[in-house]
């Protein structure tokens, strides 16, 4: 599928890989990994065409169609959400809506150009578009009541779910997918999860969530040591396989240096005696042959992260009362009361959508409340972390250097160089414009911001969000020693379960604050939200509760409305036959109108008025089938609950 022939890409005097030959198939999904600034987002946008390669070359069969997700594509929030998953479909797409442009009289409906159109939906089941759109958003949290919504109505972060059903809804051969599951909820995630693992194509994933990789990958691709080494396995797979590959060259080196000093030792003590010399100069031949591997340094680099305060707050750091917050129709929070003590790490945790990031923004003040207010204690000093990185690095054409400058002008310039050196900025990065900073760089500086800064409370909106795995470790070490009040909103697990000893679940039906552990939290109520299996199987526990529920029902209902429940069980059966009678004969009409377009010379011998008339009952049908699917599927439902079958 996808064919790399010793393919390298440099920037100025930088390598960042180098004669990769590799052999990507269909029906594989390759974690692509490796440092922040390594290459991984560069080889995806060379396999993509966005960038050109420095050398070599690569293929990808010329039929095949490839989806792939940018980090920094954005689209128009007038535009609607279900219009724009379908053109993740971009031919049919098209071809539905010249079809419809012409039916309402706009253009030249010649009977060529109406057949080509309908080759092109027929080939590619262009008629399901829409509902196969549909049940993409809805996977991915978006639900049904706002498909035919503008896009503005949307969060950021939903509004990049909808930018990853664009490319899901596409039906490529290639997904190429930079960091998918960035701002998506637990559920989200296990719904992707599963798209992936179904997926037959080829796909290519970068990705920092470790669980997701284990879940979702058959091989990985390290972007390592001036190269990208293929190996075979999830993500736990290939770390001990590299791990082992590793150790393994240093034991060679480490034999082959060995044996080199004994044998100079040999020379040095017994090469000017005559009776030894032939033996030394052997020696000196063997030391010539033996061949000591150079092993180039790893890319990955771990930032040193610290953060200080300058001094302590008072012991009542923040209070939120009566605070409440809507937008639009939708509310978000409801009369929500808390205080933060000093020295508190809060981790804040819940599904997308119930207003996590909205309520930090309130605490920071970058949102103001309907009702209720924000008050910050004595002596309060608040760093921010915003989940979009631009509200903080709102200037992109200003440099790291500056950036950081700008906060401190009565240090040395070799004290700003020492704190962005120390999050990974050396030189000529330091210097590089703000605007072209990846996601990682981006936060990075940022905690180059905090440092500096030295507030005594710091507020993180998604902390891990574009981290690769050195870093989030420095992150975690780093907030264990900060002597201050820390407040987070996180979905990673591991994340939470290190730093936080309070919990603040935000709930549909409110907030649940609990003083203690993650741990002790789960112990108290059971409920892992942020543990993919466990949210999985409440959901699908509360399904079946409430189909019990459905069932039991009858209890409470007078003689008159059992008798009609009974009525309605012993019909299931009958009404399930009838329902797939009717289902199997609009497939079979749809079948026939199909069989008819694609007719020798139809479209010259049929008047255009014909022609719409049969397009409008293929449309009709295909919402027919769809309604009668749900009606068999409630069906299916009520006998599952009832015990019968």
């Amino acid at each position: 599928m996808i064919s790399t022939q010793n393919l390298t890409k440099e920037f100025s005097s930088r390598v960042l890989f180098e004669n990769v030959s590799l052999q990507l198939n269909p029906g594989s999904r390759y974690g692509l990994v490796g440092a922040n600034g390594s290459g991984k987002s560069t080889f995806m946008k060379v396999l993509s065409g966005d960038e050109p390669a420095s050398s070599g070359s690569f293929t990808i069969n010329k039929r095949a169609r490839m989806g792939v997700l940018r980090q920094d594509r954005f689209l128009d929030d007038a535009e609607i959400i279900l219009d724009l998953a379908m053109r993740g479909d971009f031919e049919v797409w098209k071809a539905l809506t010249t079809q419809h442009e012409l039916a309402q009289g706009q253009g030249e409906a010649s009977p060529a150009r109406l057949m080509e159109l309908e080759d092109i939906i027929a080939a590619n089941d262009g008629y399901t578009l829409e509902a196969r759109s549909s049940r993409v958003l809805e996977g991915l949290g978006i639900p049904v009541a706002s498909h035919r919504q503008p896009l503005g109505t949307l969060s950021g972060g939903f509004k990049l779910r909808v930018l990853l059903a664009q490319v899901l809804v596409g039906g490529a051969d290639v997904l190429l997918l930079d960091e998918p599951t960035n701002h998506l909820d637990i559920l989200t995630i296990r719904w992707l999860e599963r798209f992936l693992a179904a997926y037959e194509g080829c796909a290519v994933i970068i990705s920092h969530d470790q669980r997701f990789l284990n879940n979702v990958t058959s091989h990985m691709l390290d972007v390592d040591y001036e190269t990208i080494t293929l190996y075979t396995g999830n993500y736990d797979a290939f770390v001990k396989q590299k791990d082992l590959i590793r150790a393994q060259k240093e034991a060679g080196i480490q034999r082959a240096e060995e044996e080199i000093a004994r044998k100079k030792a040999f020379v040095d003590r017994f090469g000017a005696q005559a009776t030894k010399a032939s033996q030394a100069q052997s020696r000196l031949r063997q030391i010539e042959k033996i061949q000591v591997e150079e092993l180039v340094a790893s890319s990955r680099r771990a930032p040193f992260l610290k953060f200080e305060t300058t001094r302590p707050s008072g012991r009542e750091v923040l209070e939120l009362a009566g605070i409440s917050k809507a937008y639009g129709e939708k509310q978000v929070l409801s009369n929500v009361t808390l205080t933060v003590r000093r020295g508190e790490r809060v981790g804040v945790i819940g599904a997308n959508g119930l207003g996590k990031s909205t309520m930090l923004k309130l605490a920071v003040e970058r949102l103001q409340a309907d009702t209720g207010y924000v008050r910050w204690g004595h002596e309060a000093h608040v760093g921010y972390f915003p989940q979009d990185h631009h509200e903080l690095l709102d200037d992109p054409n200003t440099t790291p250097y500056e950036m950081l400058y700008s906060l401190c002008p009565a240090e040395t310039i070799s004290f700003v160089r020492g704190q962005l050196g120390r999050v990974l900025f050396s030189g000529e990065d330091v210097q590089k414009r703000i605007g072209l900073l990846s996601g990682g760089e981006a936060a990075r500086l940022i905690f180059a911001r905090l440092s500096v800064q030295k507030p005594n409370v710091l507020v993180l909106d998604e902390p891990t969000n574009h981290l690769d795995m050195e870093t989030i470790e420095a992150l975690i070490k780093a907030l264990k020693d900060y002597p201050g009040t820390l407040i987070f909103v996180s979905h990673d697990r591991w994340f939470v379960s290190e730093l936080a000893t309070r919990i603040i679940e935000l709930t549909p039906n409110g907030i649940a604050d609990f003083n203690g552990t993650y741990a002790e939290y789960l112990a108290r109520c059971g409920d892992d939200h942020l543990d993919a299996d466990a949210v999985a199987l409440k959901a699908k526990k509360a399904k079946q509760e409430a189909a019990q529920q459905s069932g039991d029902a009858g209890a409470g209902l007078s003689w008159e409305e059992q008798k009609k429940k009974r009525n309605r069980q012993a019909q299931l059966p009958k009404l399930r036959d009838k329902t797939m009678a009717a289902i199997e004969a609009a497939e079979a009409r749809k079948k026939e109108i199909h069989d008819i377009f694609f007719a020798p010379d139809f479209y010259t011998k049929t008047s255009f008025s014909d022609i719409e008339k049969l397009q409008a009952e293929q449309k009709r049908i295909d919402g027919q089938i769809e309604a009668l699917m749900a009606e068999w599927e409630q069906i299916e439902s009520e006998l599952g609950a009832s015990g019968g079958g």
